[in-house]
């Protein structure tokens, strides 16, 4: 069984995921959009006006949750990483493939656009029995 095949499988059927940060005095999390790459890297776009970027930027520790429909989801904790020039243009394709709509914000001020890279993902199905857990760390 290939376990990152199955986890980027599911990823890739999804559009929207849970972003938890670490505020300077509590967590907090949002709902957005996101892309993917092979491997297993999230992309995301934000603006710098946002807690979330600020919070990443104080403690680039995060955590995601993708996916909740049908019983299968993903819980993922990584590093964020701010894309440079260099990169950015890049992971901005991978991410518009994904999600075409957010093109337009891309010469907005104050967008910018991080990676997510893995540490540990847990994938869960619980449609099956039995359930069909497995962690993988990097």
């Amino acid at each position: 069984m290939d376990k990152k095949k199955i986890i980027l499988d599911f990823i890739k059927k999804q559009n929207l995921a849970v972003l938890a940060t670490v505020g300077e005095i509590a967590p907090e999390s949002s709902v957005l959009e996101f892309g993917e790459n092979d491997n297993l890297e999230i992309i995301l776009d934000m603006f710098t006006s946002s807690r979330k970027y600020k919070n990443m930027k104080l403690n680039p520790n995060v955590s995601l949750v993708i996916g909740w429909d049908e019983d299968i989801t993903i819980q993922y904790e990584g590093i964020a990483e701010e894309l440079n020039s260099e990169e950015k243009r890049m992971y901005q394709e991978i991410y518009w493939k994904k999600n075409p709509k957010a093109k337009r914000w891309a010469d907005r001020e104050g967008i910018t656009y991080f990676k997510v890279v893995p540490k540990w993902i847990r994938y869960s199905d619980l449609n099956i029995h039995p359930w069909k857990i497995f962690e993988v760390n990097f």
